[in-house]
């Protein structure tokens, strides 16, 4: 298995990194560790966000999704977005493909 060795964020993550709590960014710093170890953790999507991978984890005892983009072989990682479920999959539609 191929180690990270580079992770980038899109303003949009790094947005979203800005709001949370220090306890809210312990959990998604150990979620990021998790990725870095194991980038096909998350479950790839299909259709109009085939490039996109999900991680589902828990901060602050609720669900979140961690949107990501990893290539088989690369060592590049690049976290696209984080929130709840809700209207995160239409989000990154908008954002991300243009629809």
């Amino acid at each position: 298995m191929v180690k990270i060795q580079k992770v980038l964020q899109t303003r949009t993550f790094k947005k979203a990194v800005k709001k949370l709590h220090k306890n809210q960014k312990a959990d998604l710093d150990a979620a990021i560790k998790k990725l870095m170890e194991n980038p096909t953790l998350g479950e790839q999507k299909k259709g109009d966000l085939s490039f996109l991978r999900v991680l589902k984890f828990r901060m602050t005892n609720q669900q979140t999704l961690l949107g990501y983009s990893y290539e088989d072989g690369s060592v590049v990682l690049e976290l696209l977005n984080i929130g709840p479920h809700e209207n995160f999959y239409r989000d990154m539609k908008k954002n991300f493909v243009g629809s």
